[in-house]
């Protein structure tokens, strides 16, 4: 694990975007990067983003939760390495209790694909995960189902997760979710949002997971 402190620095550099984009705020919500096959390094329990550094990113085993050092990681902790543990090719996790996606999650309302980017990023909807208790085994499973087939999901009654094969793909989806989930928010006062269709929506995540993605990384 020899790219340890350059993948620290980015889980604290996601960490501050995070917050000047308004995605969360103090201490809640939490950042991981996968760092090998075995182990995750991911935000501490109870820190300001702002106010990171290196030693306080925690190396956490995804298959036994335990960890290295004094201080605690997350306590979402679970959620992320069954995360890891279950969906080959994600390299990054973030949780946060972004506004509109909250909205959406406290209304317990299923987001269709209203927007190209959402379908293309995202998938053919935002499911929300039923409601449980933060840091519990149903919660893990909740979020783990609504997952399926998606790169981001809402947690009812709680926050949002997003996933991505690198930190930067796993930021940019809690961006477009915000924006789908505020799109969807103001669509319903208009009359009802309207959907893509669900096969196309399908098409088009299927084609952005593909093509444009890797199109964009060998053009960089």
């Amino acid at each position: 694990m020899e790219n340890i402190p350059e993948l620290k620095r980015q889980v604290i550099e996601a960490g501050i975007k995070l917050v000047k984009e308004g995605l969360v705020a103090r201490t809640w919500g939490n950042i991981s990067i996968r760092a090998d096959e075995d182990h995750m390094l991911i935000t501490p329990s109870g820190r300001k983003y702002d106010e990171l550094q290196a030693s306080d990113i925690v190396l956490v085993n995804i298959h036994t939760s335990k960890w290295e050092g004094h201080i605690k990681p997350s306590s979402e902790h679970k959620l992320h390495s069954e995360i890891y543990r279950t969906r080959d090719g994600i390299n990054a996790v973030i949780h946060t209790h972004q506004m509109n996606a909250s909205t959406c999650a406290a209304a317990r309302r299923e987001v269709p694909p209203i927007l190209d980017d959402m379908a293309q990023i995202i998938g053919p909807s935002v499911r929300v995960a039923a409601y449980a208790l933060p840091s519990t085994k149903k919660i893990v499973r909740a979020t783990l189902k609504a997952l399926k087939g998606r790169t981001a999901a809402l947690m009812a009654n709680h926050g949002a997760v997003c996933i991505g094969r690198d930190i930067e793909e796993a930021f940019f989806t809690c961006q477009i979710l915000e924006k789908a989930c505020k799109a969807f928010i103001d669509a319903e006062f208009l009359g009802g949002a309207k959907s893509i269709n669900k096969f196309e929506a399908h098409l088009m995540h299927q084609i952005y997971l593909k093509k444009y993605s890797a199109a964009d990384k060998k053009n960089r």
